[in-house]
């Protein structure tokens, strides 16, 4: 019985990471690929999104804050970058964060996006237009605020 029971405990450590869901494997703070600002990742309501949390020039010139005077949006032009959502209704499907949004500040210009690890600490996002043929791939790198 004692053989048993250690079999079976044995076998459980063993198989349970194989069954654990990585789908939240994503949530955390990453540095965007220039460095220039880091984006925290959560999930509400069962989707991802991305805040900004960091940014290594958050003053402009005359030392007030930088806010997204790029959106295409009036209202929201003053609106400081920090705290700003730029990844939005990321769904966890085949491995990736597929179906949702990223938004562009330095543009203001918002795109279909897809997210994918290339190792634990690295995020590949890619934004694109229409097919993810034609976008652009940014490598985000898993930090600490």
């Amino acid at each position: 019985m004692k053989y048993v029971l250690l079999l079976l405990v044995g076998i459980t450590s063993v198989i349970s990471p194989a069954f654990a869901s990585p789908t939240d494997d994503v949530l955390g703070i990453w540095l965007n690929s220039s460095g220039k600002g880091k984006i925290q990742v959560y999930k509400e309501n069962g989707k991802y999104y991305g805040k900004i949390v960091w940014l290594r020039e958050p003053l402009t010139e005359k030392g007030q804050l930088k806010v997204d005077i790029n959106n295409p949006n009036a209202s929201l032009k003053t609106k400081p970058l920090v705290g700003s959502i730029i990844l939005r209704d990321f769904e966890f499907i085949d491995g990736e964060w597929t179906n949702g949004r990223i938004y562009d500040p330095e543009n203001g210009k918002d795109y279909k996006c897809y997210m994918r690890f290339k190792d634990a600490n690295t995020l590949n996002v890619r934004g694109y237009i229409g097919i993810s043929m034609i976008g652009r791939t940014e490598v985000w790198t898993r930090t600490k605020l």
